[in-house]
């Protein structure tokens, strides 16, 4: 199944690539956040909530709204299997894996 998990755009990390650091139940990971830049300065998105989706911002939401979505996965499990990828990732970009530490 394909979901989309509500992210906080916390900060800009490449304003030329459009990228963003968007925190996710406390991880955080970097995306692409085009698809929801509209008129708006890149500056502009920091502390935007945000559908994020295999590494974009596909949406727009507010607080409320992101926090419903993240209780109704939860519910499901489905929030936590994300965050659990998503952390698994992020260790592997930073080299934490059984085969660094050897």
């Amino acid at each position: 199944m394909c979901l989309g998990i509500p992210g906080l755009i916390v900060e800009i990390s490449d304003a030329d690539r459009k990228l963003a650091v968007v925190d996710v139940s406390g991880v955080r990971r970097e995306v692409n956040v085009a698809p929801i830049i509209e008129d708006d300065a890149m500056e502009d998105l920091v502390g935007v909530w945000t559908l994020v989706h295999v590494g974009f911002a596909m949406s727009r939401i507010d607080e409320e709204e992101a926090a419903k979505t993240l209780e109704v996965l939860r519910m499901f499990g489905e929030a936590q299997e994300e965050i659990d990828a998503m952390m698994a990732s992020e260790a592997m970009l930073a080299g934490d894996t059984p085969e660094a530490a050897e």
